[in-house]
């Protein structure tokens, strides 16, 4: 069974300001029927407040649906919701004309021309909110507020209103109907906004490691372009010769090996280098790289001093690592310790907004190659969930003990850049 607020938690940052906002919406719906009955509760006789309530309740609804739709096409996950807005519009118009029409049969009784009049300028208010939503651009927005502004002062001369009476309605629509207007655009454009920021984050990691594997790609170019070439030309020169009958064809296939070897060598060099990653610079490049993404991201411990098949291996576990918090979860902070305990080195990452149990985050196949690469040199990985949406992953190796050798010390990680530019290709792991 999930625990209560799982399902809270297991939603992405963008996600979660999604449903705030939504939920906003239905609120500031449910806003107009509260507002409404409090007018008339009190004010008016059962018979009269009944229909008036009725007609708050449905606007509200209404209103709702058409906040929920539109705030769906500006997401770009729906067309213009075009007939929910032509039964927005003719519901509001009918239930703002009956409420003024109620107002202005009952000014003989100043308690339900007021009520009724206040119903009116509700409907109106909460309407023009609810269209602020239906459109684009702030002129737009303006525009539609002095629309129902100017419809409202229009209907309440035409009714027959004081014109006193009607500039005062009019102002008033055009105040608060600009206010939810307002409110309702700027939340949908701030939704948009979360959204685009979080692609944009992963893109930039997603970058960061494509400008890696270009890296290694130029490398390899550059190591193999010149001696594949020189093959080629020996080899068509070799053939030349054995056509012909010649001994020399001989020796330019000893030197087409020679050049295979050497570039079998230089490849080796490439990808050893490539592999045999340096901790210290790792650990400074995932806090780089987590810190872009609005991570706080902590390391302490000694980065260096270990043997290279210790720094190797870790600095593997610390690429995946920082791969797993940007890609798994929606995490806040991480942090990374290094330390020396009974002959074993210890690294932990330890993350906040760790996914559902079971899902991919405990179970990447890049954790499964990071216990191979470990079980070669002896060490453990242990990784899973910590209570609390936390997400811990364990890693011990031993360090081979020599007479006479102290424990590594302390070396603080250099801190990195504000940031990062390029990070190692941690996909390869994954």
């Amino acid at each position: 069974m999930s625990r209560p607020g799982g399902w809270w938690e297991r939603k992405s940052t963008p996600a979660k300001f999604e449903t705030y906002t939504r939920w906003s919406f239905h609120l500031l719906a449910l806003t107009e029927l509260s507002v409404a009955g409090g007018m008339l509760i009190g004010q008016v006789g059962p018979r009269l407040a009944v229909p008036l309530v009725s007609m708050a309740a449905l606007h509200s609804v209404v209103c709702g649906v058409t906040a929920s739709r539109a705030l769906d096409w500006q997401r770009g996950q729906r067309d213009r919701p075009v007939r929910t807005l032509w039964v927005f519009g003719v519901t509001t118009a009918v239930m703002a004309v009956a409420a003024l029409v109620v107002a202005r049969h009952g000014q003989g009784d100043d308690d339900v021309a007021g009520a009724a009049g206040g119903v009116y300028g509700i409907v109106m208010i909460f309407g023009a909110g609810a269209a602020g939503v239906c459109v684009r651009g702030r002129r737009r927005v303006s525009a539609v507020t002095v629309g129902f502004a100017a419809a409202a002062g229009a209907t309440s001369v035409a009714v027959g209103l004081p014109w006193l009476v009607a500039l005062v309605t009019s102002l008033f629509v055009l105040a608060g109907g600009g206010f939810f207007a307002f409110t309702y655009a700027f939340s949908a454009w701030l939704l948009n906004a979360v959204y685009e920021l979080d692609d944009a984050r992963e893109t930039r990691a997603r970058l960061a490691v494509a400008e890696e594997r270009l890296r290694f790609g130029r490398d390899l170019h550059d190591v193999m372009g010149r001696n594949l070439a020189v093959i080629a030309l020996k080899s068509e020169l070799a053939v030349q010769l054995a056509q012909r009958e010649r001994p020399e064809a001989v020796t330019q296939m000893v030197e087409v090996q020679r050049l295979a070897h050497e570039a079998q060598r230089e490849v080796r060099e490439v990808v050893r280098g490539y592999r045999e990653a340096d901790l210290a610079g790792e650990l400074a490049g995932a806090q780089g790289v987590l810190s872009a993404a609005g991570i706080d991201c902590t390391v302490t411990g000694p980065a260096t001093g270990f043997p290279a098949p210790v720094q190797s291996a870790l600095a593997w576990v610390v690429r995946e690592a920082a791969t797993n918090v940007l890609r798994h979860g929606d995490p806040r902070r991480c942090a990374m310790e290094l330390r020396v305990r009974e002959g074993h080195v210890v690294l932990t990452v330890e993350n906040d907004g760790a996914p559902a149990p079971g899902g991919s985050g405990a179970r990447g196949s890049g954790l499964i190659g990071l216990r191979e690469r470990l079980a070669e040199i002896g060490g453990t990985l242990r990784a899973g969930p910590a209570g609390d949406g936390l997400f811990l992953l364990t890693v011990e190796v031993p360090l081979p003990v020599h007479p006479g050798e102290a424990p590594p010390a302390a070396v603080p990680v250099p801190a990195p850049a504000r940031e990062a530019t390029s990070v190692p290709v941690s996909e390869a792991t994954t």
